[in-house]
């Protein structure tokens, strides 16, 4: 029968014998052994805390961006002689106006919002019949909507026109691009700059989680805006000078330009 006696002297034994393999053990092993030990503790914090985090902004991560372009600014500098533009910028800024005109004129008045394309599509299925162009006077907005409103006017083969003194800018000359007649005044105010994406939150914390994904997402759109430009015939060259023009500024393109480059199939003084 093990006494008492026995057993402190066996515990002792054992904790002699542990000591002595610590001992022996190099203090670079040590060290190296006390630093895993940190990292994989570290790591399983990190991996805990990212998971509390696309748990709670799971839907801001997965909620699309929205590329944009800001609108236009009239005191804002600009890449070239500024045209002089007639329309008020109180119009401008405005959300776009649709408006049925006469001579089979659709006119778009304002600001490219979220879901213009969709109330576009909804007058060209209502009225669609009497449409044969549409005219343009916009600071632009947002790139998406550019895009779709672009594709449904060269789907339909609309023709597009930007009057003298008339603006059209930013996402606007996307819309331009996509007429299958594009006549424009050599006086009229046409003009491009980059494209930024915008994160849809107003938390400027929940902005910079997803600002990679926004920047993945307006080169997505710039792809799509050249193969959209080389669809409709217009050189896509011409969005070398939105890539080169910084957001706060424009770039208006001269009359000489807009011929070279295809954008328009006539200049017109109207």
């Amino acid at each position: 029968m093990k006494t008492a006696a026995n057993a402190r002297a066996e515990n002792t034994t054992f904790y002699r014998r542990l000591l002595h393999r610590a001992a022996a053990v190099d203090d670079g092993n040590i060290l190296r052994v006390a630093f895993f030990a940190l990292l994989i503790g570290t790591a399983s914090v990190l991996y805990v805390d990212f998971r509390e985090l696309t748990e709670s902004e799971g839907s801001a991560l997965a909620m699309p961006m929205q590329p944009i372009l800001p609108p236009y600014d009239p005191e804002g500098p600009s890449e070239g002689a500024r045209p002089n533009i007639t329309t008020s910028p109180q119009v401008l800024e405005q959300p776009l106006e649709i408006a049925l005109g006469t001579g089979g004129q659709l006119t778009l008045t304002g600001s490219i919002e979220l879901g213009s394309a969709t109330r576009f599509a909804d007058e060209i299925a209502a009225r669609g019949e009497y449409v044969q162009t549409v005219v343009l006077d916009s600071p632009g907005g947002s790139v998406v909507d550019a895009l779709a409103i672009g594709s449904l006017i060269h789907e339909k083969g609309l023709g597009t026109k930007v009057a003298a003194g008339s603006l059209c800018a930013s996402s606007c000359p996307i819309i331009f691009a996509s007429g299958a007649t594009r006549i424009a005044s050599p006086e009229a105010a046409i003009g491009v700059h980059q494209i930024y994406a915008a994160a849809l939150s107003g938390d400027p914390q929940s902005a910079l989680r997803v600002a990679g994904a926004a920047m993945s997402d307006a080169q997505t759109t710039t792809a799509e805006i050249i193969s959209h430009l080389t669809k409709t015939g217009v050189d896509p060259a011409l969005w070398l000078h939105a890539l080169e023009t910084p957001p706060d500024r424009l770039y208006y393109f001269t009359a000489e330009e807009m011929t070279r480059l295809k954008l328009v199939t006539q200049l017109a003084n109207n």
